[in-house]
């Protein structure tokens, strides 16, 4: 096969994982989203980031499936995936049934990666939908996690970790982990650049990978501040790339993860075109002036008869920055 387009980078599991992640989940999920990862696969996608929630987990078995019929990869290791725990079945006695549904619906007989997607439990059956009345009041942490460390030594998932935890709730688990999670997937853009976040993780060896890396503009719950960017957009212009390849490249060069998402031919291959240039550091410097905010707000979250009464409670002393 070819030399990979996407480095990969060593997590605390021994197991590597591509730097690029290519998102399925959607608001808006295309008729064809089987042959489109197909293509993504064709060019050069090997991240493919999906969860029990989106309802899409066949369709990502299915182009894997076909990329091996077709002799675009030569056997399954070379495909990355990352599934998540929805937060109905965030519960000891739920997350290998869980799992086992998730590697069904994938036809695989392992995850690469297994996250729990967010740091709650809602009542069973609600999927992740949020009506207040869903959010349970306590969430076994520990009880979970012992699970997925279970998930970790049966082999059917071949790293562990968490989505959207703050630096305190990260803190409170390794107090408790026999397996540390490899990874915390959480809002990353230059917009919302997580500097305590990444800090605490480098320091304890979890690896940051960032969702919304451009912000998810056009979303109900995303914003236009990476996109509509002043100085992301001169950068661009100097450089002679897309606003979208700067972004990108700044969080590459974090040392972090973006998971990308769209479904548009060009743009999947405009998102790969970050590996062979850079931002110096002077431009890493302008990037780091511009505002920061949360484009999600995690007010979803929030119930006044769940764990978290406030965005301070959720998000402890990650609100803004």
């Amino acid at each position: 096969m070819e030399k990979e387009i996407i480095p990969r980078v060593v997590l605390n599991s021994g197991h590597k994982m591509p730097l690029l992640g290519f998102g399925t989940g959607s608001d808006h999920v295309p008729s064809n989203l089987t042959s489109t990862i197909v293509s993504a696969i064709k060019l050069g996608y090997r991240h493919f980031d999906t969860a029990s929630s989106y309802n899409i987990e066949e369709f990502v078995g299915q182009a894997i499936a076909q990329a091996l019929e077709r002799g675009l990869i030569d056997n399954r290791s070379e495909v990355f995936v990352t599934s998540k725990l929805q937060g109905d079945d965030a519960d000891h006695d739920l997350v290998l049934p869980a799992l086992k549904e998730t590697l069904k619906k994938l036809g695989l007989d392992y995850v690469d990666l297994y996250l729990i997607h967010i740091p709650l439990r809602l009542k069973q059956g609600s999927g992740m939908t949020f009506p207040k009345e869903n959010i349970l009041p306590y969430f076994d942490i520990r009880g979970t996690w012992e699970a997925m460390e279970e998930c970790y030594r049966l082999g059917l998932a071949k790293s562990i970790g968490v989505s959207n935890y703050s630096c305190k709730k990260l803190s409170q688990l390794l107090t408790y982990s026999i397996i540390p999670p490899a990874v915390n997937q959480v809002e990353m853009n230059a917009a919302w650049q997580q500097r305590k976040l990444r800090k605490f993780c480098d320091e304890k060896g979890i690896h940051v990978s960032g969702w919304s890396p451009l912000g998810a503009n056009g979303a109900h719950w995303g914003s236009f501040a990476v996109m509509k960017s002043p100085i992301l957009q001169e950068l661009a212009v100097a450089k002679g790339k897309s606003v979208a390849q700067v972004s990108l490249r700044w969080i590459y060069q974090q040392g972090a993860s973006p998971i990308v998402k769209s479904f548009s031919k060009e743009r999947m291959k405009e998102n790969l075109q970050i590996f062979d240039w850079e931002l110096t550091q002077e431009e890493v410097d302008k990037i780091s002036q511009i505002p920061q905010k949360r484009g999600f707000s995690g007010e979803m979250f929030l119930s006044p008869n769940g764990p978290y009464k406030s965005l301070e409670e959720l998000w402890d002393e990650e609100v803004q920055h």
